[in-house]
């Protein structure tokens, strides 16, 4: 394992590891990726390049350049206090700002894609620095290009995000505009959006320094709309959401919780009863007993529903 705080350091150890024939994967928190018993075969590259530049400002929008190694919560931290939207709703996601456009990180409504500019990053194909645009990221549903065609290629030195000066606008997210409901809250300030997902998520989220865990383990279920409709005949209750491609969103943690799997303990492993998309170590020794738990899930909400869904956290 080794650290790099500098884009001339993501080179050198490219080099290097293409000198010695090994493998590199890039650490960010570490919070979304799962470990092998036997361990990585490879370096293990930490990310910790800084940086916080505001490069360009409009009367309307503020643009900034963000190190890749920088905490992304700390980063929306600060953006919030500069009073400008478009991450508050990615509040206390864990990890690192340059590991936020791999996975297309999005919560309550907002996704990274919404407000990434570009991108710099090594390409360790062509051994230079590139810079890719939003539209080169290939963004969708928790996907990119950096977890899908081209994994493993590129190590992500900053991203440039374009904010706003403007308030946060409602309707918000179902679970957020709730909470300001019940507690009557009518103005809306980024502070104010920032500091309701923060509570909601402490709430709905174990805190993995005390119950071992990665989050949502799975990814919400994507479907067409003939698979939605054949559920809505027993389940006409079902939650959906509309997608840009004419698919529908369904939350697996209700998927699981239909399938009777929410609070249940197998090989080791616990569905959370609070959050069925969270998986809590008990009792697991071994990489095998998760993934032991996860197939029996998997199976029981594609018998149950004919819905293949996918684990989120990377694998190494």
């Amino acid at each position: 394992m080794t650290e790099i705080h500098s884009p001339d350091e993501a080179g050198e150890i490219t080099k290097r590891a293409k000198e010695q024939n090994l493998p590199i994967f890039v650490l960010g928190g570490g919070s979304n990726t799962i470990v092998h018993d036997e361990g990585y075969n490879g370096i293990v590259v930490r990310n910790r390049i800084p940086g916080f530049e505001v490069i360009s400002e409009t009367p309307s929008e503020t643009t900034i350049k963000i190190g890749a190694g920088e905490s992304w919560d700390e980063v929306v931290k600060r953006t919030v206090d500069m009073n400008l939207t478009g991450i508050e709703a990615l509040s206390a996601i864990p990890g690192t700002t340059g590991a936020a456009p791999v996975q297309n990180i999005g919560a309550y409504g907002q996704e990274v894609a919404e407000t990434l500019v570009s991108l710099e990053a090594y390409d360790e194909q062509t051994d230079a620095i590139v810079t890719l645009t939003n539209e080169q990221c290939n963004f969708s549903y928790r996907n990119s290009i950096f977890r899908s065609n081209e994994s493993g290629r590129y190590i992500i030195l900053s991203i440039t995000l374009r904010l706003y000066k403007s308030v946060p606008q409602p309707p918000f997210y179902k679970a957020v505009q709730d909470y300001l409901d019940q507690r009557n809250i009518t103005i809306f300030t980024p502070k104010v959006i920032r500091d309701v997902v923060i509570d909601i998520r402490s709430n709905k989220l174990p805190d993995p320094k005390l119950r071992p865990n990665t989050g949502s383990f799975f990814k919400n279920a994507i479907i067409e709309e003939w698979l939605l409709n054949e559920i809505r005949k027993e389940y006409p209750e079902v939650p959906s959401y509309d997608m840009p491609d004419g698919t529908f969103k369904i939350p697996t943690g209700w998927l699981i919780e239909q399938a009777g799997y929410k609070g249940k303990s197998l090989h080791g492993m616990k569905v959370h009863d609070g959050n069925a998309l969270v998986l809590i170590n008990e009792s697991a020794q071994s990489y095998a007993d998760l993934a032991a738990a996860r197939d029996e899930i998997i199976g029981a909400v594609r018998d149950k529903f004919r819905v293949m869904i996918e684990q989120e956290p990377l694998e190494i």
